[in-house]
């Protein structure tokens, strides 16, 4: 592409008012630049690296726990939900609604207790919501939960449909389609949307963007709630 682009170009310098030539080198160009983005859409599709977008999250969880070990294995929790979702969104254009839960290895027990409930029926209504939240926190407080981690896809969501607040409760990013992210843990809460495009045909999700939870959360508090870990 790059060769035939020069060897217009060349052509183009002895005869400047070749406009045949002019205009291949202008579509050749534009191909050019095209089979880059696709290229790039393609590179940003397959290298997710949700972590380093949220290192703030990072300091803030070992500075809230006081414990450095227990503050990485929190985030390692988020980041690895968050980036299987945008693996599956890729995959599928879509995601299920579901709240992962990061269990306890000493205590939780795993025959009881899975690690993901899925929550598809809970935003259809405030009476399902309201259900739905209830059994969350039974869930968390008697499988011994560490954290838990929700996704929803924007799209399923009739109740509480957070984006369409007004005044002080506006939404301040665009309208596109995408899925919530909820982080629940007894000491901290955090909540992102995860924006979609088309780009090149291919769906592209867009860094996590952070919201404010007490104006945005898609669920209330799951956990009791904690000022330290201790």
């Amino acid at each position: 592409m790059r060769r035939a682009i020069s060897a217009f170009q060349i052509a183009l310098q002895h005869n400047p008012q070749n406009t045949e030539v002019a205009r291949k080198i202008k579509r050749l160009t534009q191909l050019a630049r095209e089979q880059k983005r696709a290229v790039d859409v393609e590179n940003l599709r397959s290298n997710i690296d949700i972590g380093k977008n949220l290192q703030s999250l990072k300091k803030e969880l070992v500075t809230k726990y006081g414990d450095g070990e227990m503050g990485q294995n929190i985030f390692s929790f988020v980041i690895s939900v968050i980036e299987s979702a945008i693996k599956v969104w890729h995959d599928t254009g879509k995601v299920d609604a579901k709240v992962n839960f990061l269990l306890d290895d000493q205590k939780t027990d795993t025959e009881k207790y899975a690690p993901v409930v899925n929550i598809e029926k809970a935003f259809e209504s405030p009476h399902t919501h309201g259900s739905c939240f209830a059994y969350l926190r039974q869930y968390s407080e008697e499988s011994f939960s560490k954290a838990a981690c929700m996704v929803a896809p924007k799209s399923i969501i009739s109740y509480p449909q957070v984006w369409k607040g007004q005044g002080s409760r506006k939404w301040k990013l665009d309208q596109s389609d995408g899925f919530f992210v909820q982080f629940e843990s007894p000491i901290l809460r955090k909540i992102w949307f995860v924006a979609s495009t088309t780009e090149k045909g291919r769906a592209l999700c867009r860094s996590p963007e952070p919201l404010d939870i007490t104006i945005h959360e898609i669920l209330p508090r799951i956990f009791k709630e904690n000022e330290t870990s201790a």
